[in-house]
Formats: C-alpha cells, structure tokens, sequence
C-alpha cells in the first residue's frame, strides 16, 4: 500500500493505534515482551509498577493487538502479539539514535 491509498478512517485508525507508544509504562512493558514470555507478577516486579497497573496497560495493548496472552494454570504469560510489533519499536529507536529526533 502506498501513500496515495491511505483514506481518512485509516488516519484516524493509524492515530489511534500510535496512541499506544505515546505512553512510557506501555514502552516499558513492550520491551520486556520483547525479550520473551512474561508473567504480570514478573512485569510488575521488574518495572517496579503495582499488577493492577499492568494488568490495565496489558489490558489497552491486548485490545490493540499489540500483545497476547497465554493460560499456564493460574498465569497468563504475555508476550507481543507478533515481530512487526518489535519492528516497530526498533525502527523507532533506530530513528532516534541517528540522530533525526529532536526534543
């Protein structure tokens, strides 16, 4: 798909899906999922939030299908949902690190 064939609602879907990076605690998350499965208990551990924090951005990331959730027994182990997820996160960071951001 080119430029050309991008229509108004696939704008505002394209907004509304990089609403998910504007938020630091859902960077944070992503990249711990970027590294394999990982239970809330150990995200909240790790990123030193409460379950209950991650548990709603998990919640906002599985509604976009940035991630998803696997059962083993009384866990959910996440992880991101496929690699265009991690593509998406390198390439920005790929991005910034050449220099091309500005703050």
């Amino acid at each position: 798909m080119n430029n050309n064939e991008i229509n108004d609602e696939l704008i505002v879907d394209l907004a509304d899906f990089f609403k998910n990076f504007s938020d630091s605690s859902r960077l944070r998350i992503l990249n711990e999922l970027g590294k394999g499965d990982v239970s809330v208990n150990t995200l909240a551990e790790t990123l030193n939030m409460s379950q209950s924090a991650v548990s709603h951005q998990l919640k906002t990331l599985k509604a976009s299908k940035l991630v998803k959730g696997k059962q083993e027994g009384k866990n959910v182990f996440y992880s991101l949902d496929d690699e265009h997820v991690k593509g998406i996160i390198d390439y920005a960071l790929v991005h910034i690190m050449e220099g091309n951001y500005e703050k």
